[in-house]
């Protein structure tokens, strides 16, 4: 028989009637305790979660204060890049800095803690490559950079700045990772470094600490270059892919050694050429990218023509010179090879394109090719490409590095240890973020199980799943897709709270989780712990 609200209300009355005659006190429920703090804890808790699936704190080293606040240094810059400074405040308004206890330390303690940290990264390192790489492993290998603020750091120089800083100094670094892109480690270099020496003392260094019998490294035309190839040919055990400039393969079909009409058969052919002796050249030629090429090319010449025709009919209208000022638009699309340009007097002048230019690029559209002293015995042509191609996940992981995930840049330590133990904190970082991404892949775009691509030199390939979800925005469940922002954003609304009752009892709880909580602790294969330690 269904209740009425009297039959509740009387029902309540007598379980009050009842709980009093047993010395139970009664308090009003709104009256009865309030919630002191509540502090964001799913984000702090998952990461957490994933670095103890890593044994991260074993691996930094014996249980200290030092290793307590390295450890919290390096969760912070997974949730919440930013200054040390800023972190040490952030510590105290999360349940990671309350449980490590690290709330109210100084900067003192934790440049400290970063000195600890820089005396044992090479037997972390050490650890790393034991946990992911063999004795003649590939490894992914190649550089970046990023800007400094101050003018103290003995590391700081002008140099190429991949960030597009100019009159900023920076530093460069050397991030090897394994074929999977998982962080190995990472080498901090002067601002300017150019000198092949370096990188061939990074080359032995690695190998040497690593115990590695042979070593491939794999590297772009920007890093692997002709010199350092060079200096590369002595090392015993040392081996490279990389890729030729298009000078170089504008050389390669002048001479009759890279024939276009070898791309009417096949998008892939291995070609020879004295200048580059106990190496194999492999010629690939991708029409899709060809395409991309030339329709970016022509977008930039009706761009550059546009301006060119706005400057011409507004001679006079400037202060600046009209040669200045033509300078600037070619150099704002970098087009100045691709016109000829008279000039009649000081304000007017005329241009057309150059043809001829326009048509020696055009020949090279979509063509690469691959330079290795590989055999052929250890990877053949198609395996060699594959694996010049891997390379994209160490971009990948410069951008999760530099700005979505870790904020490394700007660099503000003048101390040139305190700047390396600061890349390499970001590095582990960055290596707990990548094994947290793998595992929570089904939770965010992405592909968790890319087609085998029959053809190396054709695009990547999506499996239908991944274009389901850039689709519809949803997983195989119906569930919101997210990125990893968006993820350990829902992860924070999980905050545990302390509450205190009136008879002076105070407790600690976590909110009701989430379906979605609940499942990224699945995936991580952790319980949601109420409190973060540091095994």
């Amino acid at each position: 028989m269904a209740t009425t609200p009297v039959d509740r209300r009387r029902h309540a009355l007598d379980m009050q009637i009842r709980e009093s005659l047993t010395g139970k006190h009664l308090v009003v429920a709104e009256e009865g305790f309030e919630i002191k703090r509540s502090l964001p804890h799913g984000h702090v808790a998952a990461i957490a979660a994933m670095a103890n699936e890593l044994k991260l704190p074993a691996l930094l080293g014996p249980a200290c204060r030092e290793r307590d606040i390295i450890y919290a240094l390096i969760l912070a810059r997974a949730i919440r890049p930013a200054s040390k400074l800023a972190t040490s405040r952030w510590f105290k308004d999360s349940t990671l800095g309350v449980d490590l206890g690290v709330v109210g330390i100084s900067t003192d303690e934790i440049y400290s803690a970063m000195d600890w940290l820089y005396a044992r990264q090479g037997t972390i390192e050490a650890t790393l490559a034991k946990r992911h790489l063999q004795e003649d492993s590939r490894v992914l290998y190649d550089l970046s950079s990023s800007w400094m603020e101050g003018t103290h750091c003995p590391l700081a120089a002008y140099g190429y700045s991949r960030d597009h800083k100019r009159g900023k100094t920076q530093i460069e670094y050397g991030l090897m990772t394994d074929v999977d892109g998982r962080p190995i480690s990472i080498e901090v270099f002067s601002g300017n470094t150019g000198d092949p020496s370096a990188f061939v003392n990074a080359v032995n260094m690695t190998r040497d600490r690593f115990g590695l019998r042979e070593l491939i490294m794999v590297g772009d035309r920007g890093m692997i270059t002709r010199a350092r190839i060079e200096a590369l040919r002595g090392l015993e055990g040392a081996k490279w892919i990389t890729c030729l400039r298009a000078p170089q393969i504008r050389t390669l079909i002048d001479g009759g050694s890279l024939q276009l009409g070898l791309f009417d058969e096949t998008n892939l052919a291995a070609i020879t050429h004295p200048d580059y002796p106990d190496e194999r050249l492999i010629a690939c030629r991708n029409p899709d990218l060809a395409r991309l090429r030339a329709n970016k090319r022509e977008e930039l010449l009706v761009a550059t023509e546009k301006e060119l025709e706005r400057l011409s009919s507004s001679a006079g209208s400037s202060k600046y010179p009209m040669a200045l000022r033509v300078g600037r638009v070619l150099d704002r699309h970098k087009m100045a090879k691709h016109f000829t340009l008279e000039f009649d007097d000081d304000e007017s002048f005329t241009f057309v394109r150059d043809t001829n230019s326009i048509e020696t690029e055009a020949a090279l559209d979509g063509i690469y090719v691959i330079r290795t002293s590989v055999s052929q015995e250890e990877l053949d042509d198609a395996k060699a490409v594959e694996a010049y191609k891997g390379l994209s996940v160490v971009e990948r992981n410069f951008r999760n590095l530099k700005v979505i995930d870790l904020d490394l840049r700007p660099i503000y330590h003048y101390s040139e240890n305190r700047v390396r133990a600061h890349v390499f904190l970001s590095m582990l970082a960055l290596y707990v973020t990548w094994h947290m991404r793998e595992a929570l892949a089904p939770l965010m775009f992405g592909d968790e199980e890319i087609p085998e691509r029959h053809d190396p030199v054709a695009p990547a390939l999506r499996s239908r799943a991944a274009e389901l979800k850039d689709a519809t925005k949803r997983g195989a469940d119906g569930e919101p897709i997210h990125s990893f922002g968006t993820l350990l954003a829902h992860l924070g609304t999980l905050t545990r709270n302390t509450a205190e009752f009136t008879q002076g009892i105070q407790i600690e709880q976590l909110s009701v989780s989430t379906p979605l909580q609940r499942r990224v602790f699945e995936l991580i294969g952790s319980p949601i712990p109420t409190t973060i330690g540091g095994k």
